[in-house]
């Protein structure tokens, strides 16, 4: 009995070591598939990781290179000349250049570049209307052309709605629309969007239009004489409109609205 027991044991266990040979036989190929497409995997991650490094590292270089250039003209040439591997890093760019040339007393050239940069295909909303905005702020559009674009600005949770109310209050006090201006500058009062600054800033012009001051813009000095109880004031300053760098919702810091 023990024998017999013996025997059967040990054809079952050469039966099993047949079946096993067999499996892999038939399907060793695609575990050796499946090594081989895991390393090849991790190896073109790995190389993707460093083409990405390498590619910023020489994007920072020649970013830091051109703006150590000595003067505007060859800065703004040197920021033209980078390639720009993304649409944002193309929208960067325009503004580093829009700056020199703002710096640079030339307005009209900073915002026809950022206007040209919002036409980047692929470019992210809120790139676009940062860019729009930035322009419009350095170089007034005609009024018809300039409600178009601040009205998709300021559509309710844009990232950058009050400030584009702020403009578009500016607007209508340009083309003699005095109570529409004042009643856009009292919602922006009572918008929870608003930043401090920019509530109290609505304030301040709410009370120097309602004194009967005159808007002008550019610096004060080089407006036009006005009338002794006619104060002017310019235009709301534009560095509230931030760089995009690190703007990634409506609620960063670099908004501020």
């Amino acid at each position: 009995m023990a024998n017999s027991d013996s025997f059967i044991n040990e054809v079952s266990e050469e039966v099993r070591r047949d079946r096993l040979f067999s499996l892999f036989r038939r399907w060793a190929w695609l575990a050796i598939l499946i090594v081989v497409a895991i390393v090849g995997l991790a190896a073109w991650f790995e190389w993707q990781s460093a083409q990405q490094r390498a590619s910023a590292e020489a994007f920072g270089d020649a970013l830091l290179s051109g703006l150590d250039a000595d003067d505007a003209e060859a800065r703004i040439a040197a920021l033209s000349e980078i390639e720009t591997p993304s649409p944002e890093v193309t929208m960067i760019l325009a503004l580093l250049a829009a700056g020199e040339e703002a710096n640079a007393d030339d307005p009209e050239a900073a915002a026809a570049r950022l206007r040209a940069a919002a036409d980047t295909p692929g470019l992210a909303r809120r790139y676009v209307d940062l860019a729009l905005l930035k322009a419009q702020m350095m170089d007034p559009a005609a009024a018809d052309e300039a409600r178009l674009v601040l009205e998709a600005i300021a559509a309710p949770g844009a990232p950058y709605a009050a400030l584009a109310e702020e403009q578009l209050a500016l607007v209508d006090i340009r083309a003699g629309d005095l109570d529409a201006g004042l009643d856009r500058l009292r919602g922006i009062e009572r918008s929870a969007a608003a930043t401090a600054g920019l509530q109290q800033r609505a304030a301040q012009l709410i009370v120097a239009l309602e004194s009967g001051a005159v808007l002008v813009d550019g610096p004060v000095e080089d407006a036009p004489a006005q009338e002794e109880d006619a104060p002017a004031i310019e235009d709301a300053p534009e560095q509230e409109a931030a760089t995009p760098d690190d703007a990634e919702t409506p609620n960063d810091p670099e908004a501020d609205e």
